[in-house]
């Protein structure tokens, strides 16, 4: 019998964990740093036909939505090769550091990409990046009250140059409803965080230690 979560706004208002029967799996391809590829025969529990489908394993990652006291979001603006753009991003990275508590993934990712550490940490939004083909969970948090960290990281490769951005929330907002701002992470924060200050207050959401049960699992 599947466990359904307990429903906190209106009438179906959650996801629910299902894993249907997996006849074959097999790891077709792996990176050996951060994805691999894995071949699933899956198994219809209604009856019908099998299907085979494509599975990128990723680790996860974590995303910051940086706010200043004008309500400024802090951003970094980075060289993504496989789409051929210099995108405008939150501060984010891979859940690649076993056992590290995700809440710390944050902090350090903040660390890393801007030298910078904040004192007030919420959750905005849990998202499953591309369902369809990829494990890949992400957590996106709210962090205020900013300052600058005592030392900063040595970034290299594509980091290297990274140029950092304060943009009032609002124009963010504006710039991805007019199709100028693309990275996913950006987006989810820069709306969820939007929605939140015009609606129920930041208060409102979740503490930085709130579980993820969707990431966890995964473990």
């Amino acid at each position: 019998m599947t466990d359904h979560p307990v429903l906190r706004f209106g009438a179906g208002l959650a996801d629910s964990r299902e894993a249907w029967p997996v006849a074959s799996s097999e790891t077709v391809h792996t990176t050996g740093r951060v994805i691999s590829v894995r071949q699933d025969e899956v198994t219809p529990p209604a009856g019908g036909d099998s299907f085979v489908r494509d599975v990128v394993v990723h680790p996860g990652a974590v995303g910051v939505v940086a706010l200043d006291p004008q309500n400024r979001m802090l951003l970094v603006r980075q060289y993504r090769h496989p789409v051929g753009y210099r995108l405008l991003e939150p501060p984010a990275g891979l859940l690649d550091v076993t056992g590290e508590d995700y809440h710390l993934g944050a902090q350090r990712e903040l660390w890393e990409e801007t030298a910078t550490k904040a004192a007030e940490w919420r959750v905005l939004v849990d998202a499953f990046t591309s369902p369809g083909m990829t494990t890949e969970a992400a957590r996106i948090f709210l962090a205020r009250d900013l300052s600058a960290a005592d030392e900063a990281y040595t970034r290299i490769h594509e980091e290297a140059d990274m140029e950092t951005v304060l943009a009032p929330l609002v124009d963010v907002v504006a710039a991805v409803l007019a199709g100028d701002l693309h990275n996913p992470m950006l987006i989810m924060g820069a709306l969820a965080a939007w929605s939140a200050l015009n609606g129920p207050g930041f208060e409102t959401l979740r503490p930085a230690n709130a579980p993820w049960p969707a990431k966890d699992a995964q473990k």
